[in-house]
């Protein structure tokens, strides 16, 4: 064996994708055949049959990489729908997939998690794929649980080809939520800053999925179930002009002050940190 090969093999499981399409795990094959060429095989890596996984306990450290049970599963939208059609004689890398229940030919999964339609497994942070290989590549809705979407920024535009598309979404005003960590939301500013240095950006907008009503109600709906069930009812209660009026009115207000510590740091308009330097340790 390689010696770039760690000693991890499982066969792929005959579940979900599998048992909804017979033909799910030929092609999954014939595509994994097609990937290695795309791939830095001299990476410390594993061929489990059912995926290239690059996650090696030292990215897995470096980069905070814990398992967890929960899962990360949405459909693509027409914009995504979209570059996968244009580029259906190439590939596009899907950074952050998840777990996906339409397996497309030519989209590359690459995940932390070994979801059955995981193909390539590893950190955003270090992509083991060559230089200008992909079409197009996807981020969606991943970077706020990066830990550096800066180096993962720059990971995805060293992969696409020259003139390569990126279709990429993050939060701005999203509560706090775990695959299993969330680090960063950011602006539209912020999300540009990230990718300016490595390409053109042909515009940015607001899409449908991301318009200010599904903030609205999320706050809203997750605050009301922090809420002991008698205060739920008295926040229920308060019409819209109530809670647009200046917050320092509410601070003493039940509904403020029994929202546990958990709902305060998901909703929370700042979070505070405060540090001290150990006395004994390397010099700045």
């Amino acid at each position: 064996m390689d010696s770039a090969v760690m000693e991890r093999t499982s066969p792929p499981r005959a579940t979900g994708l599998a048992a909804s399409d017979p033909t799910f795990l030929a092609r999954k094959a014939r595509k994994l055949q097609r990937i290695r060429p795309l791939l830095r095989l001299e990476e410390p890596h594993a061929e489990t049959g059912s995926c290239y996984d690059f996650l090696s306990d030292q990215l897995r450290r470096e980069f905070n990489i814990i398992d967890t049970e929960n899962v990360s599963s949405n459909n693509y939208d027409p914009f995504a729908l979209a570059i996968i059609e244009e580029c259906r004689d190439g590939f596009v890398l899907d950074c952050g997939a998840g777990s996906r229940d339409k397996y497309y030919d030519n989209v590359v999964n690459f995940e932390i998690c070994d979801y059955q339609s995981t193909d390539v497994r590893g950190v955003g942070e270090r992509l083991p794929f060559k230089d200008n290989v992909f079409d197009a590549a996807f981020s969606l809705a991943v970077l706020e649980h990066v830990k550096d979407p800066f180096a993962c920024a720059a990971e995805i535009a060293r992969t696409l080809k020259p003139g390569g598309k990126l279709y990429c979404v993050v939060p701005f005003l999203q509560p706090l939520h775990g695959y299993p960590n969330h680090y960063y939301n950011m602006s539209h500013q912020g999300l540009k800053n990230l990718f300016d240095r490595y390409l053109e950006i042909e515009r940015q907008e607001v899409i449908l999925s991301g318009h200010p009503v599904w903030t609205l109600c999320w706050f809203v709906s997750r605050w009301a179930e922090g809420l002991p069930e008698q205060e739920r009812a008295k926040f229920l209660d308060l019409k819209m002009g109530d809670v647009i009026e200046s917050p320092l009115k509410y601070l003493d207000q039940p509904w403020v002050r029994q929202l546990p510590k958990d709902s305060c740091f998901e909703l929370a308009s700042t979070t505070a940190l405060f540090a001290r330097k150990p006395a004994v340790g390397p010099s700045c």
